[in-house]
Formats: structure tokens, C-alpha cells, sequence
């Protein structure tokens, strides 16, 4: 359990979110029904050991929280995973109640092996993770990676189809097209490719897909983006 602030929300409940579910009780020192239910998500939080978190938010030292929230009245009490609220309810409730809304939260025995083989992540494990959790974004994008890096690039870029676009896929995409080609001399191939970029596609390809292969984070990439924008326009 852990007090939360205006202060630290961001990092003890929308990141901390990412790793594990939180539970936000917005409660106030004046409110009855809130000591009531106060306990209750303690005693019920507590036993998931640490499966599940609690957040508490004293509403009345903390109107930034508040107003996050829209809380009209208090007992409220919000779910939060991955940063988003996924469940809450209002008013005091009972243990049967409470226990009912922090077992869909807790995370099962199956989710628990599939982080674990996550974790491992070699093909074999990863493929075992697959077979758990077929729609799993998580496994999805880590299978897919690992086929691609071993030169499986259809059966990588299978997996990917079944996943909404993100920076990950794009990223694997374009690891995929440039075939496994050797970054160590790549700023070599930018320059051979950027005279032509502007008139041959595949060329113009390929150099995009090198760049997002370096990704954002590499100081040369900020670098040939600006050169090839020089040479487009």
C-alpha cells in the first residue's frame, strides 16, 4: 500500500501501472463509508502478494488526483493497468464485493508462466508463451523478433500481422526488409544510397528502413534523416 500524491501519481500509479495493476482509493479523513472500505481493500490487496497494488489518495490534500479522476463522491474506487482505467466503482462495499473486483485484476497462474517464459526468451520459450496466449501483444512482438533476427522473416512478419502497428513493429518491419544486413558499416550504405533516394524507390526504402533499424535513440539517425530531407527536397 502506498500513500500517493499529487506529486508522485505520475510515477506510484500511471508507471507503476505498466508493471503490475493498481487499485486507487480516493478517500478523505471526513468520509465514514471510506474507513469502512478502507480495510476491506487492504486486507483483500494484501493477499495477492503484491500481485495486485493499492494506491490511496486523500482527495482533500490532493485536488490535482481529484479532478484526474472526476471524482464527484467518495468512496472511488479506480483499476488502473498499462496507465488506463480499466475498472471502478463507487460508494462502500462489501468484501465479496471488493475480493470479486481485485480477482479479475490479479494475475492468473497461466499470465504468471507466460511472463516467465517471457523473460526467457529464446524460441522455444517464447513459442511455449504462444501457445498459452495466442493474442498476447507481448509474446506476439518477442516471437516475432526473435524469428526475424534468426532469418524466419515470413513466419515473423505472420505474427506481426496479427498485432496493431506500433513503434516495436514498425521497427521489426523494417528489420525484416533490410534482410539481417550488417549495421556495422551503415552509414557506408546511407551514403551510397542517398543520391539515388530521390528517384528510386527501393532505394528510398531501404535507406527509410535503416534509419528506423538504428532507431530514434542513435545520434546518427536525427543526423541522415536531415540529409535525406535535404536530398528529397
Amino acid at each position: 500500500m502506498a500513500d500517493v500524491t499529487d506529486a508522485t501519481f505520475e510515477t506510484d500509479v500511471v508507471q507503476r501501472s505498466h508493471q503490475v495493476p493498481v487499485v486507487v482509493d480516493l478517500w478523505a479523513e471526513w468520509c465514514g463509508p471510506c474507513k469502512t472500505l478502507g480495510p476491506i481493500l487492504e486486507k483483500v490487496i494484501g493477499e495477492t502478494n503484491g500481485g495486485v497494488e493499492l494506491a490511496k489518495v486523500d482527495v482533500d490534500a490532493n485536488p490535482a488526483v481529484a479532478q484526474a479522476f472526476k471524482v464527484q463522491s467518495i468512496p472511488a474506487v479506480y483499476a488502473m493497468v498499462n496507465g488506463e482505467i480499466v475498472d471502478g466503482f463507487m460508494g462502500a462495499q462489501g468484501e465479496a464485493q471488493v475480493r470479486e473486483f481485485v480477482e479479475k485484476l490479479a494475475p492468473t497462474e497461466e499470465q504468471n508462466e507466460v511472463e516467465r517464459l517471457l523473460e526467457i526468451g529464446d524460441v522455444t520459450s517464447l513459442n511455449q508463451a504462444y501457445t498459452l496466449e495466442p493474442d498476447n501483444p507481448n509474446v506476439l512482438t518477442a516471437l516475432a523478433g526473435k524469428l526475424i533476427k534468426e532469418g524466419q522473416i515470413d513466419q515473423g512478419l505472420a505474427l506481426l500481422d496479427k498485432i496493431p502497428e506500433s513503434p516495436t513493429t514498425r521497427h521489426l518491419r523494417a528489420l525484416a526488409r533490410t534482410g539481417g544486413e550488417s549495421m556495422d558499416d551503415v552509414e557506408g550504405t546511407l551514403a551510397a544510397l542517398l543520391p539515388t533516394v530521390k528517384f528510386n524507390d527501393d532505394d528510398r526504402q531501404k535507406f527509410v528502413d535503416l534509419l528506423e533499424v538504428l532507431g530514434p535513440n542513435d545520434p546518427r539517425t536525427a543526423d541522415w534523416r536531415r540529409k535525406l530531407s535535404t536530398a528529397l527536397f
